[in-house]
């Protein structure tokens, strides 16, 4: 167990690498009730959050979610989200949900708050002192077909739903979505309930995972860690997330113009993934090197327990960024060799 943002953390129940591959070929399940969940209520909330970020929030309709981003006014990245559109309330009113980090929860709500209240919504912490559980693997989405007696054939990728689960007392907000490049849902849950359905998958033989597993198989499928991957100093176009950023819609959200402005400049430096030789490990801030020179840096890296080879997220020169450029990268004193790849590392068949 470490502290993790607040909380009190697992690193592992039976070790990193066979959780890892328990997700990546049959199915783990992670306890992520250290993630922020807020409800946004009010006339046209879409249009009020719109505001806030960059992606075209219109584009999504009643069940459906969109993956976006939370900006500064230099257009630097506050925090990574998912926004899930859960429909109209009545005539007159809509609803959204939230998924925020947990190192930026506290920082996140209030912010929102101030922004959204004067539009006349309501901005609530729906998880409470509740569960967030993720079940992630091949066999994730049967499992929970065999639990609800439904068919979950029909719910897409980033769709969402409330589903009934036996020897729970309250429907369950379930999305497909989740942090590990494999199929698999994300629930929300009382406390008691996640317990009880914590207990009914263990007896189940669903492997309970760690944070090592989650970051292991996040960096394979190269999805960011706020923080490190990307902060508030970092814009969307350096981060590789260029595609969240939809200038063509008419909303003034806060950081457009400075969000223009680099769309016409070009980003000063560009996320890649690297490759290492050998059995080096790139860690977090460790140098990356083109010709002897220091170019850049490590944001994440690790061991791919799927492809048995150091991986790593760096930032470097855009001039670098193109896959097949040689680098290196410092460890420990030592320059290993590292090619630049293209992302993600792993994608699931």
């Amino acid at each position: 167990m470490v502290p993790f943002a607040g909380w009190e953390m697992p690193v592992q129940f039976s070790g990193l690498v066979e959780e890892h591959r328990a997700v990546r070929e049959q199915l783990g399940m992670f306890d992520i009730s250290h993630m922020g969940v807020l409800r946004l209520e009010g006339p046209d909330p879409k249009s009020a959050l719109q505001q806030l970020v960059p992606s075209d929030l219109h584009r999504i309709g009643p069940g459906e979610a969109s993956y976006t981003v939370l900006l500064n006014e230099s257009g630097g990245i506050r925090d990574d989200l998912i926004v899930y559109d859960c429909g109209s309330i009545d005539a007159e009113r809509g609803a959204l949900v939230l998924v925020i980090n947990a190192a930026c929860a506290d920082s996140d709500t209030d912010w929102i708050r101030q922004r959204m209240e004067p539009s006349g919504l309501t901005v609530t912490d729906i998880k409470n002192n509740g569960v967030l559980l993720a079940l992630q693997g091949p066999k994730a989405m049967s499992m929970l077909e065999q639990l609800s007696g439904e068919d979950l054939s029909g719910l897409p990728r980033f769709g969402h739903r409330m589903l009934s689960l036996p020897g729970l007392r309250e429907p369950v907000f379930t999305a497909r979505t989740g942090y590990t490049g494999e199929d698999g849902a994300e629930l929300l849950l009382t406390a008691d309930d996640g317990r009880r359905l914590w207990t009914q998958l263990l007896n189940r033989g669903v492997t309970p995972c760690g944070l090592g597993a989650r970051d292991t198989l996040r960096l394979e499928a190269a999805m960011h860690l706020y923080g490190q991957d990307m902060d508030a100093d970092t814009n969307p176009f350096e981060a590789g997330l260029g595609w969240l950023v939809h200038l063509e819609i008419p909303a003034d959200f806060v950081g457009r113009q400075a969000l223009e402005r680099a769309a016409e400049t070009g980003p000063a430096k560009r996320l890649v993934g690297l490759k290492l030789q050998g059995r080096a490990i790139a860690r977090h801030n460790y140098p990356v090197l083109h010709e002897g020179t220091e170019v850049g840096i490590v944001t994440s890296g690790t061991w791919s327990p799927t492809l048995e080879e150091g991986i790593a997220l760096a930032y470097v020169p855009p001039n670098l960024a193109k896959p097949g450029t040689e680098l290196s990268v410092e460890i420990r004193g030592k320059s290993q060799p590292a090619t630049v790849v293209r992302r993600p590392f792993y994608k699931r068949p």
